[in-house]
């Protein structure tokens, strides 16, 4: 079998080094259009911010380690131009001399990745502009900070990939900006959630602007400014993070089937062509709870579905199900994970759509260090089939968020979740899981226990007409009253049983107390405000 794999960093390489386990006579050409077949992608603003120290740590393998751990033939320098599936070959180009070579194929794996999307405006090409998607980008991008000119920064676009960058660069003591031409950053968070984040970014003096379209970059040189549509805005440096895109255009007509230059893909990781997979960064996968196409540009989507393609390119019958569009970031003493639909997602899909956002403890509240989780939990009102999860915190995130991958891909019911044997010890976790107090709260409020305003509700004025009610342990919201659970043993004067109260504390925990205690004595029409001030806090002050 002669397989020839065009692409490696994570999609190519794991394809092309499972398929010769799998197959040991397999005759396996490597193609790479760079010298790095295998570099951390994903580590890259690390290496700006000097969490990696050596530049050689962001090589994963060279060509010559690979080849021999492996058995591959690998050739670098070398860009693929054109595709004759009737003849089953690739033209390729030497990018030294030129000369095009001809390369037949019984399997064909095209794993080409994608580059930077380059925005149509003014002065991308002046001096202190940089993209970060290679190692050769973050090694020019830190040798320009290292000069010591750097006093200001733009990274424009506010997805991971640029918030992380903006991290590093303000761990540099670089003032640093963030421009996102949407409404929120963040994507995949509901909007109260990215709105935390972004609050919590400029309390570390990151500023985040939404809704800026960028216009032009300007300058003599180098970079000097950014104009946007509302504001002009000086800077030193500018790190352009607007996406990217498939490098699949010697492929448009190749009768390939795509969707916006992203090869369509089946579960085996096969495009409409039976000799030829795509994987990575310029192939498409599938949605685990919808079944739709997605695309999933990770580093582990990559290798996850390039294992399973390989398995399969070798004769096994491995279906890649799909994702989740699991993701973790890290920011300035705040972690952010997700995976699943968020809610509008989840109503788009069909689903009825039901959600709780809760503030829990990361850990046991004595132990050194122990902060707070928020956490998002949605789920499928009639059935409480798990949804989705989204959580931030200082803790690990990553934990929540892991959980809560496996319940979704096992289509596990909310009741199926509340009383796992989670592990605990005060380092580690609260007593019951933070990921279970979390599901037991949306499960009170399905139940009618609970009866609650969820932060976007609030926002939206589900609210108005009730009369807020402070009943934190202390009082914390100007211009409301201030209630002490402890001495509720009744009615309470100057509150009717009938009156609609909008319950608050600092978290919600005190509020869902206050709540069914008032319930008891007769209250009819309370609500209390999912997370409290700690998510709520910019609204109620307003």
């Amino acid at each position: 079998m002669k397989v020839l794999v065009i692409g490696g960093v994570a999609a190519g390489t794991k394809a092309a080094a499972k398929l010769k386990r799998e197959d040991p006579s397999a005759e396996v050409l490597l193609l790479n259009k760079g010298a790095n077949i295998s570099y951390a992608g994903c580590g890259l603003p690390y290496y700006v911010g000097g969490v990696i120290h050596d530049k050689a740590e962001l090589i994963v393998n060279t060509p010559e380690k690979f080849a021999k751990l492996t058995g591959v033939t690998v050739q670098c320098g070398v860009e693929a131009t054109s595709l004759d599936r009737a003849a089953k070959t690739v033209t390729a180009r030497s990018l030294q001399d030129g000369t095009e070579t001809v390369h037949s194929y019984d399997k064909l794996v095209v794993a080409v990745g994608a580059s930077p999307v380059v925005p149509p405006i003014e002065g991308v090409g002046l001096k202190n502009v940089f993209f970060l998607r290679t190692p050769e980008d973050a090694i020019a991008l830190r040798e320009t900070l290292e000069t010591g000119d750097i006093r200001r920064a733009v990274v424009v676009g506010g997805g991971y990939i640029g918030l992380e960058t903006a991290e590093n660069l303000a761990a540099r003591g670089i003032r640093t900006t963030v421009l996102e031409m949407l409404p929120q950053i963040l994507p995949g968070f509901d909007p109260e959630l990215a709105e935390y984040a972004e609050n919590c970014l400029a309390d570390r003096d990151i500023m985040v602007f939404t809704g800026e379209k960028v216009y032009a970059l300007v300058g003599e040189e180098k970079v000097e400014r950014v104009q946007c549509e509302s504001r002009k805005m000086k800077t030193d440096l500018v790190v352009l993070s607007t996406g990217i895109r498939p490098n699949t255009a010697w492929l448009q007509d190749s009768g390939l089937e795509m969707f916006k230059g992203t090869l369509l893909t089946d579960l085996h990781g096969r495009t409409n062509d039976e000799s030829i997979w795509a994987l990575g960064d310029c192939a498409m996968v599938h949605n685990l709870i919808t079944g739709e196409s997605a695309w999933s540009p990770m580093g582990s989507t990559a290798n996850i579905a390039a294992r399973s393609a390989a398995k399969n390119m070798a004769g096994a019958e491995c279906d890649y199900l799909g994702v989740l569009g699991t993701a973790v970031c890290h920011l300035p003493e705040l972690n952010v994970g997700r995976t699943g639909l968020t809610e509008a997602q989840a109503a788009a899909a069909g689903f009825d759509a039901v959600s709780a956002t809760c503030v829990v403890g990361d850990k046991a509240h004595y132990y050194p260090g122990s902060g707070e989780f928020i956490i998002k939990v949605i789920a499928d009102r009639s059935t409480t089939r798990l949804l989705g999860v989204q959580v931030l915190g200082k803790g690990a995130v990553d934990k929540v968020v892991d959980v809560a991958v496996a319940a979704i891909a096992m289509k596990a019911a909310l009741s199926d979740l509340a009383n796992l044997d989670f592990a605990y010890a005060p380092p580690f976790s609260t007593a019951i899981h933070p990921f279970a107090a979390a599901v037991q709260i949306l499960l009170n409020k399905l139940s009618g226990a609970l009866v609650s305003v969820t932060p976007a509700e609030y926002k939206a004025g589900k609210a108005e007409g009730y009369r807020v009610v402070d009943v934190g342990m202390q009082p914390s919201i100007p211009g409301a009253d201030w209630l002490d659970l402890t001495a509720i043993g009744g009615v309470v004067p100057g509150y009717a049983v009938d009156e609609k109260l909008l319950l608050v504390c600092a978290k919600g925990k005190r509020a869902y107390l206050t709540q069914n205690r008032l319930r008891h004595y007769g209250y009819t029409d309370t609500l209390v405000l999912e997370g409290g001030v700690t998510v709520n806090g910019s609204e109620l002050v307003k």
